[in-house]
């Protein structure tokens, strides 16, 4: 029989939570995967399935996509919960969201950034993606959705989604994704980075040559200038975790045991 929760339990939650174990270093890192704009957290579930599968603990989160401080509010409050190392992943513009991560999170060990930004202080999403040619977004994106308080969602049309955000990926699947996509605010793309969290912490990059949202010569501008691994796989477009999960749970676990 189903049983209600209670706020009895939920205290009980907390209290057990706030009273786990310090971390030990020999500790195996939990994953968080962190998805971008125009994804779920299922774009995720083929790295996920490797990563369980070589015994690790992974969390997706589903990122809200409305503004990059708060993003990485929300985030950063699931990182702190987790009383083990994290390796912290993000894609796309959830790259500019684990970028902003405050300072008073202190279990991220790595953080792993797919088809990802990663914003220097002052900078946006928006920037980075025109600063070198080769993004056709705006081209593809559905009239703007207008919210209470002037912001707008933005969607990419669902006839031109398998191409512009995953033409290596089975067309069957491609339009499903296109109709499951979560939209994202222009404030949030627009947003400027108040912090350069992988500063602080080794990285890793990994993208696709065929990439029509982030142009690839500004992955690879970004990840020269944060000093991280780079992986770059040959034909991958911006969902190179869908198309190629293997390659990017590689990658993650390369940083995990690091």
């Amino acid at each position: 029989m189903f049983k209600w929760i209670t706020a009895a339990t939920i205290a009980a939650l907390l209290t057990s939570s706030g009273s786990a174990k310090e971390m030990s270093d020999n500790q195996k890192p939990t994953i968080v995967l962190v998805h971008g704009a125009f994804a779920g957290s299922s774009s995720w579930n083929g790295v996920v399935k490797i990563l369980n599968d070589k015994g690790y603990s992974v969390t997706s989160a589903a990122n809200p996509l409305r503004g990059v401080a708060s993003d990485a509010a929300y985030v950063a409050a699931l990182v702190k919960n987790i009383h083990a190392p994290v390796v912290l992943v993000g894609h796309s513009y959830g790259g500019s969201v684990i970028s902003s991560l405050p300072a008073d999170v202190q279990n991220v060990k790595a953080m792993v950034f797919v088809s990802a930004f990663q914003p220097e202080v002052g900078e946006s999403a928006l920037e980075l993606s025109g600063k070198f040619p080769g993004s056709s977004l705006a081209d593809t994106l559905a009239p703007p959705v207008p919210l209470e308080g002037g912001a707008n969602d933005l969607y990419i049309q669902t006839d031109k989604f398998p191409h512009q955000f995953a033409a290596d990926v089975p067309l069957s699947h491609a339009s499903l994704m296109a109709v499951a996509q979560r939209p994202v605010t222009d404030v949030a793309l627009s947003e400027t980075a108040k912090t350069a969290a992988w500063k602080n912490v080794p990285s890793w990059v990994i993208y696709g040559t065929a990439d029509l949202n982030i142009p690839p010569a500004a992955m690879a501008f970004m990840a020269e200038r944060a000093n991280s691994k780079v992986t770059v796989v040959e034909g991958a477009s911006h969902v190179v975790m869908v198309s190629h999960p293997a390659a990017v749970a590689d990658v993650i676990i390369e940083a995990a045991e690091k």
